[in-house]
């Protein structure tokens, strides 16, 4: 993976994917002047080092197909029509992001995971788009430079190194709560871009779902969180999922034909409830959603006595026909012993649809 200056970078080109906490209510954007090229100026001078790091997407051909497709829906900004470029990251790591120039970037890992789903490309790359459409690095800094107005410094101009960065508290709450706001508009923009080039709006939280399986377990919220949480994007984009979902039907009514095929099956696990039923009996309850199910899932209950050693597993299959469909699972006091539990919901093929963490099965 390429030394530190690569995490600043993708900081202030505006890093694309979800990592952590609550996104709150969207608020209009920010009105980006017409002579504001301060964005541009940054996209050109980082250009050199983003090429050197990273290549073209020819080996992804299923992903270079979606991004034409994509490209060929958007319109010129105030800034001109983006010089659309598709570049990919060599470093089997799970991120996305974008530079104002309109090329985006995707690391290898995550390139992999998409493999030749074009629904899933299509997830990835919209709400990239849809960064670059918005000007959205332009709004961050002029939200920036709003609060150093204000009196406080909350990050200092793009061109200087991340060590020279000085912040307070209260500022550094209002940007992450800003730049959460970003996100979640540019999910807006990214469904209804995919729902007209032909790619389920589902595809997206589908990705939600297989990003958070990567995770080793649940992960601590924080208010300076510039991203969205798994669980609460999906919260905050109901509406705008059916929104969408309407719009791709009228455009698509047999769905099997589009650009994107069918929608993918998703899983909705609600968080688990561990109820004592008995002297030595646990009872863990699992309330389940599913969409676009044809057939049935397996879900998996597993206890860890360390990071990678399971030492209860217990399996059953679901049809999952109710929306409120809730799997039980009993286990002896045995497992009160393990350090931490999580449930897998795995399709026929056994790969993860959707995760949920259990703290200590005794607790």
């Amino acid at each position: 993976m390429p030394g530190g200056w690569w995490r600043v970078v993708s900081a202030l080109v505006l890093g694309g994917l979800p990592m952590l906490v609550a996104g709150q209510q969207m608020t209009a954007p920010l009105e980006v002047p017409d002579k504001f090229n301060l964005d541009m100026k940054t996209a050109a001078r980082l250009r050199p080092e983003l090429l050197a790091q990273s290549t073209s997407a020819s080996q992804y051909p299923t992903g270079r197909r979606v991004f034409e497709r994509l490209t060929e829906q958007t319109t010129a900004t105030r800034g001109g029509k983006p010089a659309w470029e598709l570049r990919i990251v060599g470093d089997d790591q799970l991120n996305a992001f974008s530079s104002p120039d309109g090329t985006i970037y995707v690391e290898s890992g995550l390139a992999d995971l998409a493999g030749t789903s074009a629904g899933l490309w299509a997830a990835i790359l919209s709400h990239e788009i849809a960064h670059v459409l918005r000007r959205d690095w332009a709004q961050r800094y002029l939200y920036q430079e709003s609060l150093r107005d204000g009196g406080t410094v909350v990050l200092g101009d793009p061109g200087i190194s991340a060590g020279a960065w000085t912040d307070s508290a209260k500022a550094s709450e209002e940007m992450a709560r800003f730049c959460r706001q970003l996100e979640l508009a540019a999910d807006l923009e990214g469904l209804m871009l995919m729902a007209r080039a032909g790619y389920h709006p589902d595809f997206v939280p589908a990705l939600h779902h297989l990003l958070h399986a990567q995770s080793a377990g649940k992960t601590a919220t924080s208010i300076f969180a510039m991203h969205p949480c798994w669980e609460e994007r999906d919260r905050e984009l109901d509406r705008a999922y059916i929104v969408a979902s309407i719009e791709f039907e009228r455009r698509w009514p047999e769905w099997y034909v589009s650009p994107g095929g069918n929608p993918p099956t998703l899983v909705f696990a609600g968080e688990p409830s561990v109820k004592k039923t008995r002297a030595k009996e646990w009872e863990i309850r699992v309330p389940m959603r599913c969409q676009n199910l044809a057939g049935a899932v397996e879900v998996v209950l597993q206890t860890y006595s360390g990071e990678a050693e399971s030492r209860v597993q217990v399996r059953q299959v679901t049809g999952c026909t109710s929306p409120k469909t809730t799997i039980t699972f009993a286990l002896t006091d045995e497992a009160e012993k393990e350090l931490w539990a999580e449930v897998l919901v795995l399709d026929g093929q056994g790969a993860v649809l959707s995760r949920a963490a259990i703290p200590r099965v005794g607790r």
